[in-house]
């Protein structure tokens, strides 16, 4: 009777703190745009990583034509905020070894930043369905992930493949897939105003006007916490496209550095 009754404790015990660990498991985001990465941004990625002493940093390339390029050039961003270690993701195609590599990366790694090139080359990767898994799981359980340009096209569901007629709001002529989708009822798009995007996100909200269009332009990031709240920081702006109230009807933000917004609410928290 002793024994039955400290079992259930026991089993009570540690079923609260797995509930405390979830719940206290934060999901954290930095999406830049493209072009020059907002110091600020980088700052938050390793401060949400660890900081010096504990931020373990992965870099995944695989959207890059040049990665060793396009490693050396991260790396160097970075460098103005120390961290207890800094690797590359092996490159592709992965074999089994290369892949049984990265998988013991991402499972030591507390932040995962995606280079910029090409969005579909990382979705490619990420047909093997364990892998595309393993970075979901790794996110929800509180690795901040991070990326640049394609880097930030790949964190939601549908993504952009690039493929579009900027002439038209016509959701039918933008290219979509399958992203990674860690930013919940989204859509994401970068280097926004400076290549006037603006269209193909009109369009796609359109399309869907459950999902909350987002435009990062370059030289900026958005900056997530728990998917929800949102800060901007950098040089340019974001716009925040939502068209859930009426058909055909807009409402939209322009955000610029240290403002906020709330993505559940669909609304600004503070506004300079």
């Amino acid at each position: 009777m002793k024994n039955s009754y400290f079992r259930r404790i026991l089993n009570l015990f540690l079923c609260t703190v797995i509930l405390v660990f979830n719940v206290s498991a934060q999901q954290r985001l930095v999406v830049i745009g493209g072009g020059a990465r907002p110091p600020e941004s980088l700052a938050r990625f390793v401060e949400w990583a660890g900081g010096k002493e504990k931020a373990r940093i992965l870099i995944i390339t695989w959207a890059s034509g040049v990665p060793q390029e396009s490693f050396d050039a991260l790396k160097k961003d970075f460098e103005k905020f120390p961290v207890n270690s800094f690797e590359h993701a092996p490159l592709t195609p992965l074999d089994a070894e290369k892949r049984k590599q990265f998988l013991e990366q991402l499972r030591n790694a507390t932040g995962v930043f995606f280079s910029g090139g090409d969005q579909n080359r990382i979705m490619e990767v990420l047909k093997d369905e364990p892998l595309y898994n393993a970075l979901r799981e790794k996110y929800d359980a509180g690795a901040v992930f991070g990326g640049t340009s394609a880097g930030a096209a790949l964190m939601s569901t549908p993504m952009m493949t690039g493929e579009n007629d900027l002439t038209v709001i016509d959701g039918k002529k933008v290219g979509t897939r399958k992203g990674l989708g860690l930013l919940p009822n989204t859509i994401l798009d970068q280097h926004f105003i400076k290549r006037q995007r603006q269209n193909r996100l009109f369009g796609l909200v359109l399309a869907n006007p459950q999902m909350l269009g987002i435009g990062i332009d370059e030289d900026t990031a958005l900056l997530v916490k728990d998917n929800r709240f949102a800060e901007i920081a950098g040089a340019s702006y974001v716009m925040i496209v939502d068209g859930s109230s009426k058909k055909a009807t807009f409402m939209i933000n322009l955000l610029k550095a240290g403002e906020k917004f709330d993505l559940v609410k669909r609304k600004v928290i503070s506004k300079k």
